[in-house]
This record gives structure tokens, sequence and C-alpha cells, in this order.
């Protein structure tokens, strides 16, 4: 880790990544000299490649206005980069690099033939109009196009990053290479795109908890749970933590949080999601429509409120050491990370050590990159699978990765540490495959 320092100057996101995922392996490896010997940690912070590229457009003002853009391969043992795309003022060489690693692991635990990437920009979709998006979009694809591909690698969308964004992405990707190939996922349903992509990470983090509830001898019915976020993920864990029985307290957005003590209902959440997703509002307006709830600004988390279970779906970080100390005095049963990477290292060691069952992201939120691994299949057979036989799927993926964090990470007790065992369970997925490949 000294040496990934050095190497990495001022990448925290990047070293708190690879921290994480060490402190779990190291002792795992310790017996297992082909591991070592090998050195495959080691080969896998190292990226295979990063690619930092201009990006020139025009603004509505006739302004030329001028970006940066990336895309990290970090490694592709077992199949085609695969990872989304982040256009958000946030975004920086280390945070690309700690998404691209997680998302290497991320990708072996769904089962799914896919290596892991990431890629972005720290342009600001927010306040642009649709012209401009759309020629920072066709811009970032005009360098990006030569860099992917079916086989080679396949983004997605992100933060800031969302059907439109991709429509223009994909529409300047097939106009260069004058092919229509499944080299994006996240496309439309009228091209290419497959059903339950937009809920499928926050479905999916919602059936992984279940499962992990399930397993304790528990379940979601009559939970309370607070979520941070408002996007497409913690909408739809919203929607599918309703459906389940559960009463959700909160969401958020970067303003501030609001807190329903009546619980957010199907009604209320689909309010929510038009002020979201149609009108781009802020999540401070609900409190107009449904006066009875609070609104707690300037940038206010809701880790304090009294819940069962929480549920980070927001932005890497957003959990820091007091913050788990406030869930753990509120004996929350749970904590799952929605969001990447959301919880602190020491936030996600305190609540660890509390006994509390803590669903990493790599494992929890692995549902949206699976239905896109999925997406690549149908467009390679160029059929379309109904929403049910998805959802099954899904379903089904979530429960094997649940499994395989229990296989990789119960204690003699019975106990399950789920980030342990995800990390070793993924490791040893692409460990196994560098292996086999070689020193390359």
């Amino acid at each position: 880790m000294d040496e990934l320092r050095e190497r990495n100057p001022g990448q925290d996101e990047f070293v708190q990544a690879v921290g994480e995922v060490a402190r779990d392996v190291f002792d795992w490896i310790a017996d297992k000299p082909e591991y070592t010997d090998a050195q495959i940690l080691r080969r896998l912070t190292e990226p295979d490649r990063i690619v930092s590229f201009r990006v020139c457009w025009e603004d509505d003002d006739h302004r030329i206005r001028v970006e940066r853009g990336w895309r990290v391969q970090n490694n592709n043992a077992i199949g085609p980069y695969k990872g989304g795309l982040r256009f958000h003022p946030s975004v920086t060489e280390s945070v690309l690099k700690f998404l691209a690693f997680e998302q290497t692991f991320k990708n072996a635990l769904t089962g799914l033939p896919l290596g892991g990437g990431k890629g972005g920009s720290s342009f600001d979709p927010k306040g642009k109009s649709d012209a401009e998006i759309m020629r920072f979009c066709q811009s970032f694809m005009t360098e990006l196009y030569r860099h992917i591909g079916p086989h080679t690698d396949v983004p997605a969308g992100d933060i800031g990053v969302g059907s439109r964004e991709i429509g223009y992405l994909f529409g300047q990707y097939k106009r260069i290479v004058n092919r229509w190939e499944g080299a994006i996922t996240g496309k439309g349903l009228g091209w290419g795109g497959s059903e339950l992509r937009p809920e499928a990470t926050g479905f999916g983090a919602v059936y992984f908890l279940r499962r992990m509830l399930d397993h304790a001898g528990d379940s979601l019915e009559g939970k309370s749970v607070v979520l941070s976020g408002a996007g497409n993920v913690a909408l739809h864990a919203a929607q599918k933590l309703i459906e389940s029985g559960a009463k959700v307290l909160t969401l958020s957005d970067s303003d501030g949080f609001i807190h329903d003590a009546d619980g957010i209902d199907q009604g209320k959440l689909d309010w929510i999601k038009a002020l979201k997703q149609e009108r781009r509002g802020r999540i401070k307006e609900y409190v107009e429509e449904y006066p009875d709830a609070e609104y707690h600004g300037d940038g206010a988390q809701p880790w304090d409120v009294d819940c069962d279970i929480a549920m980070p779906c927001a932005t890497q970080n957003e959990i820091d050491e007091d913050d788990a100390k406030a869930l753990i005095d509120h004996d929350v049963l749970a904590v799952v990370e929605g969001a990447n990477m959301p919880t602190t290292h020491a936030a996600a060691r305190a609540i660890r050590d509390a006994g509390i069952l803590f669903a990493p992201a790599k494992a929890a939120n692995a549902g949206g990159v699976a239905v896109s691994g999925l997406e690549m299949s149908q467009n390679a057979e160029r059929v379309s699978w109904n929403h049910e036989k998805l959802d099954n799927q899904l379903t089904d993926l979530m429960a094997e990765i649940h499994d395989k964090c229990v296989e990789h990470g119960a204690d003699k007790d019975g106990k399950v540490d789920y980030a342990r065992g995800a990390n070793i369970a993924g490791f040893e997925k692409v460990a196994g495959a560098m292996l086999a490949f070689g020193v390359v």
C-alpha cells in the first residue's frame, strides 16, 4: 500500500478502494504462493491502460469550451471491459480508477464474462441545453469510439449519463463506424436497449438485501428504510422496497433531504419520479406538495434519522465515521451500498465491527451491470427478452452473488462478513484467469 500511494500521489479514492480489497484478500492469499509469486494483487492495481483526451465543444453562445475525457480500462481477464461513463464535476482520474477497480470485482461476481472499466469527464450536464449536451457527447465519442467496441470495451451510463446522453453517444458511434453493434448499453428500448435496465441497480440492491435478511432469519416486511439520492438507483430501490412491505422515510439530492415520517408510498414516489426525471426539479419541492414532511437543507444527509436499514444510493464517501456512529446508535440491522463506495473506509470498518450486516457496493449494486451484460447478449442475438424473464434472471443472479459472499465470508459462528466474502470471491475469479494467461 505504501508503494501504491507513491505510484499514485493525490489519488485518495483509488488508494481507498484498493486498500479495502487488499485488507480482506491479503490474509486469504498468504498461504497461496501461486497468487503471491505471480504478483496478482499488485498487477490488479495497475490498470491495463488509461486513455485521456481533449473534448472541445461549442456552447449556445458560440464560445469554444474545452474539457478532458478519460477511459480507464482496468482488467479484461474474464471478458471485454465493461463499466459506465460519468459526467460530473467530481470526476477525476482517481475517481475513475477507483470505479474501474471496483467494477472489475463487481463484474466478476455476476458470473458473466465481463472485465472492468470506467470513464467520463468533469463536464456537468446540469444547466446545459439539449443542444449543448448533444455537441459535447458527439465530441466525446469522436475520440472514445476508437477505444471501444462490443468485443473490446462496452461503456454504459452512470451519474450524469442517462438515456439522453446514451442516445447522443451511440448515435455518434454508429455514424463514425458505420455499424450498428452493441458497443454501448443503456440504450432506449426502441433501438437495442433492454427491459429492466433502468430499474436493475435499485431492484438488484433490494433483492440482495432481501436475501441477506432471509439468511439471517428476518424479512423486509415492516422495516423502516433511510435512502439517500433521488436518481435512478434510489428511486427504483424505493419502489421495490415499497412493494416488499418496507417503509421508505427519506430521499435526498445535493441540496438536502426530505423526511416523511408517514412513509413515502407509491403515489408519493411517482410524484418524485416526475419531479426528478421529467421536470428536473429539486427534492425540497416535495414538502410543498406534502407539507407534513420535513426538509433539511444545506447539504444535510439523512443518516441521523432513526431507521432499521440504511441504503446510501447517491455518491462515494457520503457516510463518514460520525454517520456510521449515528447508524450504530440507532441499532440498524443492515447498511446496503446502492452507490459505488458510498461509505468511507473508517465508517465501513466501524459498521462491520459492530456486527451490522454490511452489503458492499460490488455485490449489492451489481444488478445494473448484470442486466447490461444481458443487453449485450440480446444485441448479439438480435432479440429482446421480456420484463418477467429479465426480472427472474436478475433475482437469481443477485441470489448467486449473495451465496458467493456467504461462501467466502462466513465465520465459524455463522456470521457473514459480506464485504470480505465479496472481495475474496471477486478476486479469486479474476486471479484465476490471470494465472491461466501467464505474465501478460
